[in-house]
């Protein structure tokens, strides 16, 4: 009886199973079928929403989602991609260079110009290089890195819409490593400049630019620390007071954008620290305020005015409080102090430790530097010391590199642009130690026509422009304003008496 009861178990399982494999088998002819018959039909919608995973807390304390889209939008119309020319000269420039010429302007300069490219072909070979720049304001200044446009003889600049215009340089200020540039462009997208002092060690930023030739590039980090000097400009007064940050910055990046989420901009970004020559997880951006001072005084002055303490510094540590045998306190060390330099003035003495400028606290040399750098000659500054464990305050007025509180005013005229040029009025007594009447310097030489025609260095004294005598800047601009056809430069190299003749065309 229990043998047959196994029997039918069995049997109802086989059967129940066969029914299974029966249905399963229908099932899926019927779907090829239906398949064949019916054309799959993939849903589309127009978006998921998105559950935001990060949260960040603005200034007044509210939590909001981390999102970078809207920051991005608002900058990247404002970020641009420059593109600098540069041609290589001849190989050796005195050897093209005019030295005497023969017949008095020889046909109004027909022959300089021949004699400037050397028959036989060797044209000069253009070199590219790319950067980043910043839309600062609606009538067209853009402020990028000044090793972006060195040496260059043209400057292109693209916006974010492909557009692009020919640029001329405002003036650039090597020992910040910034440079000024005008394009003439209506409806630009600007961006807002912001005070540096209140970016935080922690926030989020994103740098904006054009690394590895990847137009209009966004990433994202934080600021990792503030007033860094990794020691990369190699100018005699250079100011290093980076922001730092983890946003990845690669060779192109220089001159972009550093912004915060706000979309306003905080730095330029500016250098790496690699030892591949791309991105190593450090990035540098000269912080905003310095590049307000820069801009400003570019603008106003057409050069930039350095008000100057005159004293060799070094960050207190715990070692050097060892070294010199003092207690130890945050600060900047005073090594050294300049014979008759505003510090002496004042009453600063070696061995003083400097902890405030006004009502600034000064923890390291960079951030000394980047506070003073935003003053001006003439300018008076509180500074704080620590003398042998006591606190006391000087009163100290900057100077400039010459030891004076004067302002150097460049005149900035339009066709002193066209040039590419910054010009000198020689002194009374450089005038008398040269043996010459009278003279003005090129000073500084920008992308423009003279560094685009001709092989003149900075340095040369003009004396004569189409044999007419040059006293003075003024000169020069009288004499150029309206000028049409060709242009003969006179003058001399200090150390080298002998003239020398520079020409090149107003019209070309």
């Amino acid at each position: 009886m229990k043998n047959d009861l196994n029997k039918q178990k069995v049997w109802k399982i086989y059967l129940f199973s066969a029914i299974i494999a029966l249905l399963v088998s229908f099932g899926a002819i019927g779907g090829y079928q239906l398949l064949k018959e019916d054309p799959i039909i993939i849903q589309q919608v127009s978006g998921v929403q998105g559950h935001n995973v990060l949260y960040t807390a603005d200034k007044d304390g509210n939590i909001k989602p981390l999102d970078f889209t809207e920051t991005t939008n608002k900058v990247l119309d404002a970020v641009v991609h420059i593109r600098s020319t540069q041609t290589r000269g001849y190989g050796n420039m005195q050897q093209f260079e005019r030295r005497q010429l023969p017949d008095p302007f020889k046909d109004f300069f027909g022959d300089m110009f021949k004699e400037q490219i050397p028959e036989g072909g060797m044209q000069p070979q253009p070199m590219y290089g790319t950067g980043s720049g910043v839309i600062i304001n609606e009538n067209g200044y853009i402020i990028t890195n000044n090793h972006v446009i060195d040496n260059a003889d043209e400057v292109e600049v693209t916006l974010y819409n492909n557009e692009s215009y020919k640029a001329t340089v405002i003036g650039t200020d090597p020992t910040t490593d910034l440079a000024l540039l005008q394009i003439k462009a209506d409806n630009l997208k600007t961006m807002a400049l912001v005070n540096s002092d209140d970016v935080e060690v922690g926030e989020w930023v994103l740098a904006v630019g054009n690394p590895m030739g990847l137009n209009s590039t966004v990433t994202a980090g934080i600021v990792s620390a503030k007033a860094r000097n990794i020691n990369i400009n190699k100018e005699k007064f250079a100011v290093e007071s980076f922001i730092q940050t983890d946003a990845a910055i690669n060779p192109g990046n220089s001159g972009g954008a550093l912004v915060n989420l706000e979309g306003n901009l905080i730095g330029v970004n500016t250098a790496i620290a690699s030892r591949t020559g791309t991105y190593n997880g450090y990035g540098f951006a000269v912080p905003s305020n310095i590049v307000t001072k820069v801009v400003e005084d570019l603008l106003k002055y057409g050069s930039v005015q350095r008000g100057m303490l005159g004293v060799t510094i070094r960050t207190m540590d715990g070692n050097l409080a060892k070294e010199k045998d003092v207690d130890f306190a945050k600060g900047v060390w005073v090594e050294n102090v300049g014979e008759e330099s505003a510090a002496d003035k004042a009453g600063l003495e070696s061995g003083d430790i400097i902890t405030k400028i006004d009502d600034i606290v000064i923890n390291t040399s960079p951030r000394l530097q980047e506070i003073i750098a935003g003053h001006r000659p003439g300018d008076k500054v509180v500074v704080t010391v620590n003398r042998k464990g006591k606190e006391k305050q000087f009163d100290v007025v900057l100077e400039n590199s010459n030891g004076t509180t004067e302002i150097t005013k460049l005149e900035k005229k339009e066709v002193l642009n066209l040039l590419g040029a910054d010009f000198e009025t020689l002194s009374k007594e450089e005038i008398k130690k040269l043996n010459i009447d009278g003279g003005v310097k090129v000073a500084r030489l920008y992308p423009g026509k003279i560094r685009k025609e001709t092989q003149m260095r900075e340095g040369f004294i003009i004396t004569h422009i189409d044999g007419k005598k040059v006293t003075d800047l003024d000169d020069i601009s009288e004499m150029l304003e309206d000028k049409k056809g060709g242009v003969m430069l006179e003058g001399i190299y200090e150390g080298q008496p002998e003239k020398r003749y520079y020409a090149f065309g107003m019209d070309s």
